[in-house]
């Protein structure tokens, strides 16, 4: 959808008030009421047929009365009379509605459409814009705009807030005014029917006016543009979420709320860390979090000290903060010699700095001047509780001076905590005022501290650069196992009908581990030295009676190596009777001291599949026992699940003889990631268990369901997976071979030597004046690209190493609205004019086009005359900017024929 069409909702120059009212229960009076004491000022037009006037302001009797387009639209009815206003409002040219009415998606119209999707199909076919139903309104204070329910107006603020449930949004708003906290946009998004948060976060992240965004959601209607959206956003800056339904009956209430499908709370909080936001829990969570985002400046590292009067306080700080995980500064001998002269002999000697509780505002002020001054911390805590012996007031303003007039005041963020209630109050009110976070408790300063950790972490995580997997799956035999099954009518396999499928991806079940590796089965029983255990079906006993299978002990090597022998010849014979129904190792774990994992697909009704990561058990639940990752994974990211997993016990290292190898791990997370990417027959998956014996991952038992309704990637993934289908080689002038495909995050440190090969002069001409080397960040962001918006493709070739060298590379970023794509390119200066350029410019073509992108365009410099000349031989219209000195390069695409 148009962001050019939702910028009106944030620039509404007029307004009209549908079903304005004087009378004062109504909600037509509070929205006008509102409206007139925001300081709007642009011309607010009530409509309202049996009034001269609403609250001294001309009414109309009538939209089509209206002297001129409104931009933005109140609709302050009744439900059933919304869908012809909305209509009359779309014909007259109004850019954009609020629906305050809620039900709209339960009720029906005489044609049996609920009221909801008329109001979305006639606003759709005039080009209006709908913020609810159901919604509070919208309060925009740095325009001065309140066009809301809300009972009070929000301060001008840096920070934006988007809620699905009007009740949240007045609790926050009073919270912040009470805080002194303010907002760039407050928005009650409602049930969503149009605008939703995927375009709301596209705009909030370009706006200048906001720094951080909050979000309470219900439910997520569109999870490929909500998360495509979020991971863009949160690059620049934080996103902090509370998502209501962690419980399986708050989830059904949050259905019953919003009419959408709650799906699992595991798998949500998977994609929230997947787009690098950060979730807290509950209001009070959320109000730290606010406070913690209002007032500190971006973390530059995790190390926090705490300067307190009394030593209880300071403890549970400590513990708060190593329970969560944190760091606590060490003070170095040289910090704590300066710390000694200006403190009492009695003070701690080390971090928490006690300094006592006949501490004065100047004692206070020249310890944290001393701490913010040191290279060894990175956030200060300023503790105080009661003290007859100080003035609480007075050593909050000394707190608020020192940092006021530090120079490291931007480098070390200073968080406080003035403990108790009518004598802490006032002080707590001096450091709102001041841009310094306050929070009533020891533990909630800590928390809010550690909100900030996690969301650095988090992004650190994110930008990871990934280790290479080869990989050497054979998708084809996958795809053609899993249609001859459904073919058949199987819609379950289990182990021994599902084990060819997992070889296909490099993955070993534990009869093609006997079969294939008896010798390391041998290996493993005489290490142990004890009898290791198969379940098989014996057709002789099946023969004899109904026994489902029989305990083999197997004593020594000599009968390993013949049961696996056995095994494979089993499973070589046509006869169903001699089939092998399973084998499990049943105590591998005990006696080969290798440990047992479960690995699950299931897939979510909101996000699609998810891989789940736990040790099993009968009573296994996934949102309480497994972390949860979305795919695609690559070796970083299967890396950031695993330690998910063990921090928060969801699997434990036992440090067994030949347990857990994170390398192996990761490798069989990302092989399983690419088999549910490649194979879209796959419903759901269920491995348990998974026996890791150090390098060996061995899928013991498989459950493989299976789907008959197939849908592409786009339609059933949360997060669009590398397209190798865009993967191809070609031929250059000189003869030399390149390979040209999207790029990856396992790209990055070839694409940093690629970039630091362009000479001086192609380095300015691509970035426009002299650029100094790329970072990792930057790095991270050129190779780490959502292929659901922009698009990065490279040519390759191979070194005498096998290793891949890039000699060019051309990107484009498609805007929100896919209206247009804005590409640049590079080609490595020791590999110029021989076509490279060429290749991959009409690759990019090709793609936006297929993509249906009306429009290609690009920049560059004057002395770029050779990049003017390629594009004009390739069919773009190129334009020159004397006053800018640049060149216009830019191509009508006419989508392909069919």
């Amino acid at each position: 959808m148009s962001q050019r069409s939702i910028r009106s909702l944030f620039t509404p120059k007029s307004i009209a008030v549908i079903g304005a009212s004087n009378t004062p229960t109504r909600a037509g009076c509070i929205m006008m009421k509102n409206l007139l004491g925001s300081g709007f000022d642009g011309p607010i037009m009530p409509v309202n047929p049996h009034a001269t006037s609403v609250m001294g302001v001309l009414a109309y009797p009538n939209i089509e009365s209206l002297p001129v387009k409104p931009d933005l639209a109140i609709i302050c009815t009744r439900a059933e009379r919304v869908p012809q206003i909305a209509e009359t409002l779309a014909q007259f040219g109004c850019k954009t509605a609020v629906i305050i009415a809620s039900g709209m998606s339960q009720s029906l119209a005489e044609d049996g459409q609920t009221l909801a999707q008329k109001v979305k199909d006639s606003s759709k076919r005039y080009g209006m814009r709908i913020l609810g139903p159901n919604s509070l309104g919208m309060i925009l204070p740095n325009l001065g705009l309140n066009a809301s329910l809300a009972h009070t107006n929000a301060q001008p603020g840096k920070i934006a807030f988007v809620s699905q449930s009007a009740a949240v949004c007045t609790t926050v708003l009073d919270w912040a005014n009470n805080k002194g906290i303010g907002f760039s946009s407050f928005i009650s998004l409602g049930d969503a029917g149009d605008i939703d948060f995927d375009e709301l976060l596209d705009y909030l992240g370009r706006d200048s006016k906001t720094s951080a965004i909050m979000l309470y959601i219900d439910s997520i209607n569109e999870r490929l543009r909500f998360l495509s959206a979020a991971r863009a956003a949160s690059r620049h800056k934080p996103i902090l979420v509370i998502k209501s339904g962690r419980s399986l009956e708050g989830g059904n209430a949050a259905r019953h709320h919003t009419g959408a499908s709650s799906g699992n709370d595991a798998v949500y909080e998977a994609a929230f860390r997947r787009a690098g936001m950060l979730r807290v829990t509950d209001l009070v969570e959320l109000f730290a979090a606010l406070e913690s985002l209002a007032h500190l400046n971006p973390l530059h590292g995790e190390r926090l000290c705490i300067l307190s009067n009394g030593g209880g306080p300071a403890v549970l700080s400590v513990d708060e903060l190593i329970i969560k995980g944190g760091k606590l500064a060490q003070l170095s001998d040289d910090v704590k010699l300066r710390l000694s002269a200006v403190l009492p002999s009695t003070w701690s000697q080390q971090n928490p700095v006690d300094i006592i509780g006949d501490a004065d505002g100047e004692r206070y002020a020249k310890a944290l001047d001393i701490l913010m001054g040191s290279d060894e911390l990175d956030a200060v805590l300023v503790l105080h509780s009661p003290s007859a012996l100080g003035n609480g007031n007075a050593i909050a303003d000394a707190i608020i001076n020192c940092v006021s007039q530090h120079p490291r005041k931007h480098r070390v963020n200073v968080l406080t905590n003035w403990s108790g209630e009518d004598s802490a109050y006032a002080a707590r009110r001096r450091f709102s005022h001041a841009g310094i976070p306050t929070y009533r408790t020891p533990e909630g300063a800590v928390r809010a501290f550690m909100h900030m950790v996690e969301f650095r972490r988090n992004q650190k995580l994110l930008q990871e650069v990934p280790q290479s997997l080869v990989n050497n799956s054979d998708t084809a035999t996958a795809r053609r196992l899993l249609e001859q099954a459904l073919q058949s009518g199987r819609k379950v396999l289990e182990t021994h009908d599902a084990r060819a499928i997992f070889s296909a991806y490099g993955l070993k079940t534990i009869d093609t581990w006997f079969a294939n590796d008896a010798d390391e089965a041998v290996a493993i029983a005489d290490q142990a030295g004890y009898p290791v255990a198969l379940k098989i079906q014996s057709p002789d006993i099946l023969h004899k009676s109904d026994v489902h299978g029989v305990m083999l002990n197997l004593a020594d090597a000599d009968e390993v190596r013949h049961a696996a022998a056995a095994i494979t010849s089993r499973v070589r014979l046509a006869n169903p009777a001699a089939r092998i129904e399973g084998m499990i190792v049943q105590k591998m774990a005990l006696t080969a001291g290798a440990q047992e994992l479960r690995v699950a697909v299931l897939n979510d009704p909101v996000f699609g599949p998810a891989i789940m990561l736990g040790e099993g058990g009968s009573e296994w639940e996934p949102t309480r026992d497994a972390a949860v990752a979305l795919p695609p994974l690559n070796m970083a990211l299967s890396r950031y699940m695993v330690i998910q997993a063990l921090k928060t016990g969801k699997i434990h290292d036992r440090h067994l003889p030949n347990g857990m190898d994170m390398q192996a791990l990761c490798r069989m997370l990302t092989q399983i990631s690419n088999l549910v990417i490649d194979c879209p027959q796959i419903d759901s998956l269920d491995l348990n268990p998974v026996l890791a014996a150090g390098d060996n991952i061995i899928l013991l038992d498989i459950n493989l369901r299976l789907t008959e309704e197939v849908k592409d990637n786009a339609a059933r993934l949360s997060i669009l997976p590398y397209p190798k289908e865009l993967e191809e080689t070609a031929i250059l002038r000189n003869g030399l071979k390149v390979m040209l495909r999207p790029i990856l995050p396992e790209d990055e440190p070839k694409h940093l030597a690629f970039d630091s090969s362009l000479s001086d002069e192609d380095r300015y001409k691509r970035y426009f004046g002299v650029r100094s080397q790329m970072t990792h960040e930057e790095m991270a962001v050129l190779t780490q690209i959502d292929y659901a918006r922009e698009m990065a493709f490279i040519a390759t070739i191979k070194d005498e190493l096998g290793d891949d060298i890039t000699l060019g590379a051309v990107r484009a970023s498609i805007d929100p609205d896919n209206t247009e794509a804005e590409f640049a390119m590079a080609v490595r200066s020791s590999h110029q004019g021989i076509g490279i350029g060429k290749l991959l410019l009409e690759k990019l073509i090709r793609y936006f086009r297929n993509a249906g992108t009306p429009v290609l365009t690009g920049y560059t410099m004057f002395e770029n005359r050779n990049m003017a000349s390629l594009a004009k031989s390739l069919g773009f219209a190129v334009t020159f900017d004397m006053e800018e000195r640049l060149i216009h390069m830019q191509m009508e695409l006419t989508p392909p024929a069919n």
